[in-house]
């Protein structure tokens, strides 16, 4: 892999959206890889986990190719780890949709559950309140990011962690945005980024040039 564009892997699993990611990626200034070879996502500087549809068939679709092995495996070795949409919401550790609760990779405290606001989906684009010392949004901490998603995780998970004893320097950066009408918005976590494990819940690929940034501050992140 050539060390001036770092090489990253986005996982096919099924889920859609991805060759929509691999070009804004290619955009961003890496090699990039669509597969699910075991190999090949644990060799690549980055891995990118797209999601998009229901909570529980995306955590059917990972296992099914082994991707939570995979992307537990990279987290273990301190290796890059981007989530979007879904590829986000499946990080923490359950979501809950139609009154069912379905298990996810617990790498982050929290559900995702339906939005509090009285239109859902979250449709368009918002701005975010973006984590003091982030580097996903450096440059571009007032822009807006197109979000289409119903559900999302409401509480912080930075003062869970807390809450368990942990340790001050290993508190995730939380980013947050807000839907609905005044008198009635719901608060949601936009973006975490935790050690090598960063993700958002808007969609970067189609955020135009803010999106097209935070790709190119991720993927610059990845070189030596």
């Amino acid at each position: 892999m050539s060390r001036a564009r770092p090489g990253v892997v986005v996982l096919d699993y099924g889920s859609g959206n991805t060759h929509s990611a691999v070009r804004a990626l290619e955009r961003a200034g890496a090699d990039v890889t669509l597969t699910a070879d075991p190999e090949l996502v644990a060799r690549a500087d980055g891995l990118v986990v797209p999601g998009v549809g229901a909570f529980a068939a995306v955590m059917e679709q990972l296992a099914a190719v082994g991707g939570p092995r995979m992307i537990e495996r990279r987290l273990a070795g301190g290796r890059p780890v981007l989530g979007i949409c879904v590829g986000m919401q499946v990080m923490f550790v359950s979501g809950v949709e139609h009154g069912e609760q379905s298990d996810g990779l617990a790498q982050w405290p929290g559900v995702v559950e339906l939005l509090d606001a009285p239109i859902v989906p979250h449709m368009g684009w918002s701005t975010v309140e973006a984590a003091p010392d982030s580097r996903l949004f450096r440059g571009i901490e007032d822009e807006r990011f197109y979000f289409v998603h119903s559900y999302g995780v409401q509480t912080d998970p930075a003062a869970a962690f807390a809450a368990q004893g942990e340790s001050p320097l290993r508190l995730p950066l939380v980013t947050w945005a807000e839907h609905g009408v005044p008198g009635r918005s719901s608060r949601f976590v936009a973006a975490v980024e935790n050690g090598p494990l960063a993700a958002t819940q808007f969609h970067p690929e189609k955020s135009g040039d803010a999106g097209a940034r935070l790709l190119r501050n991720w993927v610059e992140g990845l070189l030596p």
